[in-house]
């Protein structure tokens, strides 16, 4: 019989210590062992307590939630979510980078009974927070990234670099883990790199404006939310509007983002769907990389993208916060490489390069 997962709640509300409680004790096998009004509290519980899984709050007095997760995971490493009001704020991915492995946005920056609203998401996060492999969690911050003046010199260098039609696209697809290892990725590629980039980042609305400002300060890459019918330039990124699913469209050799609402898929923005969309208009030019997260999404996509003869890559299981994802794309045999976390760039660089030049000398 499996263990009952433990929770410690830390919030400087009473309402919302309650509020959480008795929609936790509504999980079958799970149970809150402590709440704590703020982070120094909660430190004293962690020995005695040992939870499985930890919420966060991030404003609170005596000590924040950044303080409390850099002396946490120094000392008493253990699953964290971030439930924060403040969703729109970089410091929600500042905290992933420090340890928390997943987020949860209240609805409203006041006391009130809309926090039941997130029971649901709560429920499937604590249970997937704690099959999360700590050791590959960041425990301090990426350093924005210096050479941002390059993007206007070798924006030229893309658009002359390749003949028409030889171009690649990167297609990319995360979940849980996802915000700060893709910070990392992002901010590993090359400054010429000549191919667009689109990446499907399992969010809610919110969250992705604010995410994609976060990964341009780290890239030497635009890096943008994407918009309806926009041209998705060589050394532009763009990240699916949490909420929506982002797909690829072809008009001549142009790359053209559409932004979709209202499908009802299990995972949003769905991974799978942006995947086949590269698949179905950019056939043999797709590179796609699948990355930490629960569940199976990306499977089908990285299956289209190799029949229709691209190059496909998946984060190590070693290297991924949650290895379901990646691991369900390697079982179909229909991955080419497999990397760390810390050479997913250079992979997806080499394997642009041998598109590029397959391409071209064809031309």
């Amino acid at each position: 019989m499996e263990r009952e997962v433990k929770v410690l709640i830390v919030d400087d509300s009473a309402f919302n210590r309650k509020a959480l409680r008795e929609m936790i004790d509504e999980l079958t096998g799970v149970t809150v062992v402590g709440t704590a009004p703020d982070g120094q509290e909660a430190l004293k519980m962690l020995p005695t307590l040992a939870p499985d899984v930890i919420t966060l709050d991030l404003e609170m007095p005596r000590m924040d939630g950044f303080t409390f997760l850099r002396l946490m995971m120094s000392n008493f490493p253990t699953p964290t979510i971030v439930i924060s009001s403040r969703f729109e704020d970089p410091y929600v991915f500042k905290a992933l980078e420090l340890g928390a492995v997943d987020f949860i946005g209240k609805p409203t920056h006041r006391v009130s009974t809309k926090l039941l609203n997130i029971k649901e998401e709560l429920h499937k996060k604590i249970l997937m927070a704690r099959a999360s492999n700590l050791k590959v969690v960041r425990k301090e911050e990426i350093r924005p990234h210096k050479d941002k003046e390059a993007r206007d010199a070798a924006s030229a260098v893309r658009l002359s670099k390749e003949p028409a039609g030889a171009t690649p696209v990167v297609v990319i697809g995360a979940s849980t883990g996802g915000p700060p290892a893709l910070q990392e990725l992002v901010g590993g590629l090359r400054h010429d790199l000549n191919a667009p980039v689109a990446i499907a980042q399992h969010m809610p609305p919110g969250f992705t404006k604010t995410f994609a400002e976060r990964l341009n300060r780290f890239s030497p890459l635009n890096v943008m939310e994407a918009e309806d019918n926009t041209k998705v330039s060589p050394g532009t990124i763009v990240i699916a509007p949490g909420g929506t699913h982002l797909e690829l469209a072809r008009e001549g050799d142009d790359v053209i983002a559409k932004v979709r609402s209202g499908l009802d898929e299990k995972y949003t923005p769905s991974v799978d769907l942006l995947f086949t969309s590269a698949a179905l208009n950019f056939g043999d030019n797709v590179v796609a990389a699948i990355m930490t997260g629960m569940g199976s999404d990306g499977k089908i996509g990285i299956e289209k993208i190799k029949d229709a003869g691209g190059l496909t890559i998946a984060q190590s299981e070693d290297t991924s916060v949650i290895p379901g994802m990646p691991r369900e794309a390697i079982l179909t045999g229909k991955v080419d490489a497999i990397a760390p976390l810390k050479s997913l760039s250079s992979q997806i660089t080499a394997f642009c390069d041998r598109i590029a030049s397959t391409k071209a000398r064809a031309s």
